[in-house]
């Protein structure tokens, strides 16, 4: 490792002439022979038959490689058809030909080869770096190896376009190793945009500009003796109507309400989005609402419930937290400062709840909708949303923590839903009459 990579060249493209090994392999006979992938060249560098299989999994196409060619490396790199190759000779390969691959991704096979403990690489390792899908061996390289990586941070580069910059400031904002900024740095492509966030925020405004209108009020639209009558909120008289626990996201106390939920959701949930993908982004934001209205049924059985701060402090709450376990690892400038904002923020909603609920009501006997929501979120947020954000491009399903809390979770959901069932009736509660 003491041997100086060769620099990239100027003109190197996705699909560059592949460079021959002058000690041990002699790959194209003239310099005008048709250029190969970068990939296909170096999966040939392992063994024959996981080089037939990942050819058309990476390139969906047939390498211009005859198989007296592959036998003959295979037979050099892997001559037990293993489909592993030594410590040793990965690092070689590297040195020779790391000019054919991004810096980026070579920083993290570098990684790879001076961790392994075992004194070999996987082939199917590679494949999964240079197809975009890392497994969890990678993140053991990169948070097990002792080697600094040999080129400078994302925030030295220059020359970045807007967009460039744009994405490097959300990877800053977002990621707290080096190694997953620069992955993610990479591997941003805007397709799909951030669409889940976008359309929750939209759909959210326009049923609270809708009912502003019908009610003709938007501050406190709470308080107006007709706003319970609304079919998307929850209600206790009601709860028997599943759909409400998750619709009631879309109304909203007041325009101060909705206000700081849609700043949060959007500076929060944008960035997350973008950097660990709508699907997971969406099953914490839900995870949170879901948990929310439960919370509600469970812990305050008599007051309704409405506006999205369940799924918001979901999300809110697994980034802070995600900050502060790796305090030293975030690169957000200001981030101290940020924090003590989102808290003000967040404590600013949740009072205004508080406040809110022991106000006496517009439509006694029923009172204003509950606070417990909040807590709901937050609880999906430091333990599923922690995790979530923890294992950037990792497979949750490998994560012990994942199934315990999920686990955990999902023990809450069907308690809560034996509980709707069976103690209303066993407490013999007086609950106000359905709107």
């Amino acid at each position: 490792m003491g041997d100086r990579l060769p620099e990239p060249h100027a003109s190197s493209s996705p699909a560059v002439a592949a460079s021959s090994e002058a000690e041990e392999i002699e790959v194209l006979d003239s310099e005008d022979v048709l250029p190969m992938a970068a990939e296909d060249h170096w999966k040939a560098l392992f063994d024959q038959r996981a080089s037939c299989s990942c050819r058309q999994a990476l390139k969906g196409e047939e390498s211009s490689w005859d198989e007296a060619q592959v036998r003959k490396q295979a037979e050099m790199f892997d001559p037990d058809n293993t489909g592993y190759i030594s410590t040793e000779k990965f690092r070689s390969l590297l040195q020779r030909h790391g000019s054919e691959l991004d810096p980026h991704k070579l920083e993290v096979l570098l990684a790879l080869a001076d961790s392994n403990s075992e004194g070999r690489i996987c082939y199917q390792d590679f494949v999964n770096l240079m197809s975009n899908k890392r497994s969890n061996s990678f993140r053991q390289a990169i948070l097990q190896g002792n080697r600094r990586l040999c080129s400078k941070a994302l925030l030295e580069e220059t020359g970045l376009s807007l967009s460039q910059r744009l994405i490097r400031h959300v990877a800053y904002e977002t990621l707290p190793r080096e190694i997953d900024r620069k992955w993610y740095y990479d591997s941003y492509t805007c397709c799909p945009p951030p669409w889940f966030m976008i359309t929750i925020t939209i759909v959210e405004v326009a049923f609270f500009l809708y009912n502003g209108v019908v009610l003709d009020r938007f501050v406190l639209q709470v308080s107006h003796p007709l706003y319970l009558k609304n079919a998307l909120l929850y209600h206790p008289q009601l709860r028997a109507q599943a759909w409400r626990y998750l619709t009631y996201i879309f109304m909203h106390a007041g325009i101060e309400h909705l206000g700081l939920n849609v700043v949060l959701q959007l500076l929060v949930g944008i960035p997350l989005e973008m950097v660990h993908g709508a699907a997971r982004i969406s099953f914490v934001y839900v995870a949170g609402v879901v948990a929310g209205s439960l919370a509600v049924s469970v812990a305050d059985m008599t007051a309704p419930v409405v506006g999205s701060s369940g799924g918001v402090y979901a999300l809110v709450s697994a980034h802070l937290a995600n900050i502060v376990m790796n305090w030293s690892g975030m690169k957000c400038q200001f981030k101290l400062l940020r924090m003590a904002v989102a808290l003000i923020c967040m404590s600013f909603e949740f009072g205004r709840a508080v406040w809110l609920r022991f106000h006496p009501s517009a439509y006694p006997p029923c009172p204003h909708p509950s606070f417990m929501a909040h807590l709901g979120g937050v609880m999906v947020g430091i333990t599923l949303g922690v995790i979530i954000l923890r294992n950037y491009e990792q497979r949750l399903q490998d994560q012990t923590l994942w199934w315990i809390f999920l686990s955990i979770y999902v023990i809450f959901v069907l308690f809560a839903i034996f509980w709707n069932i069976f103690a209303y009736s066993l407490l013999d509660l007086k609950l106000p009459p359905p709107p």
